[in-house]
C-alpha cells in the first residue's frame, strides 16, 4: 500500500526565499512527500547532501552561485543519486536535453500553481514506486509514461483529454516545430483554441515556444515537443 511507503523526502533549491518557503509548503501539501529541508544556493545544497539523504530535488535552475544544471552535474559526478525536478523560467529546448542526462525527470515552468507542482509530484511517486519492482520491457515502458504524458486530469477549464491528445499528437509530428496556425489546420480546431492547449502544454513542461522572426509585423510563436529520454 501507498501509506505504507517512507515518504519521498525533498530539498528545495531556491535562492529567493519567499519563493522556496512557498515550495516547501507546496511539498507538504502533497501525500506521500516531505520536505526535508531548503537550500538558496549551490554550495548550501551540496552541503546539505552531505549530511542528509534525499530522492528529489526541487531545482530552479539560476542560482546565484551557478546553473542549477552545474549543480546536478557535480552531484551525478560524486555519486548522488537523487532526481531533480527542475524549476525554470526559462523555455530553452538545449538545457532541457542537457537536464535528461543529469537526472532531471520533470521540468516546472515559473511562474507555476501548486496544481501544477502537485501534478508533476503524484507522476514521480507512481514512477519512483516502480523503480526496482519492474519484471518485462512493459513495465518500464509504463513507469516512463507515466513521467512523459500531458494529465489530463489537471486540465485547465476548457481544455479536454481526447482533444489534448490530438494537439500533443500534431505536435509531436512536427519536430522542426509547428504554430497554432498549423496544429489548428491539421485537428480541425479554431488557432485560439489550438493556442490555448499548446500553451497548456509549455506549462506542464512538454513543449517550449520560440518566436518565428523574418516576416512583417510581430513574429508568430513556434512549438516543440519535448522528447525526454528519447
Amino acid at each position: 500500500m501507498t501509506d505504507e511507503r517512507q515518504p519521498i523526502r525533498v530539498l528545495v533549491v531556491e535562492d529567493d526565499p519567499v519563493a522556496a518557503d512557498a515550495h516547501v509548503l507546496y511539498v507538504g501539501r502533497v501525500p506521500g512527500f516531505v520536505a526535508v529541508g531548503k537550500a538558496h544556493t549551490a554550495a548550501e545544497a551540496r552541503r546539505f547532501l552531505d549530511r542528509t539523504a534525499v530522492d528529489l530535488l526541487l531545482l530552479d535552475l539560476h542560482l546565484p552561485d551557478g546553473h542549477g544544471l552545474q549543480l546536478a552535474r557535480s552531484l551525478r559526478a560524486a555519486g548522488q543519486q537523487a532526481d531533480v525536478i527542475a524549476v525554470t523560467s526559462a523555455r530553452d529546448l538545449a538545457v532541457v536535453r542537457e537536464g535528461v542526462s543529469l537526472g532531471v525527470v520533470q521540468y516546472v515552468l515559473k511562474p507555476f500553481t501548486f496544481a501544477t507542482l502537485r501534478d508533476r509530484l503524484v507522476r514521480y511517486a507512481e514512477f519512483h514506486a516502480a523503480v526496482g519492482e519492474v519484471s518485462g520491457q512493459d513495465e518500464v515502458d509504463r513507469a516512463l509514461a507515466v513521467l512523459r504524458a500531458p494529465s489530463s486530469a489537471a486540465l485547465p477549464k476548457g481544455l479536454s483529454g481526447p482533444t489534448l491528445e490530438r494537439v500533443t499528437g500534431a505536435l509531436r509530428q512536427a519536430p522542426e516545430g509547428v504554430t497554432a496556425a498549423g496544429v489548428a489546420e491539421t485537428v480541425g480546431i479554431s488557432r485560439i483554441t489550438a493556442r490555448r492547449y499548446l500553451e497548456h502544454l509549455v506549462e506542464a513542461g512538454r513543449a517550449v515556444r520560440s518566436p518565428l522572426y523574418g516576416q512583417v509585423g510581430r513574429p508568430e510563436l513556434v512549438y516543440r515537443w519535448v522528447s525526454q529520454g528519447r
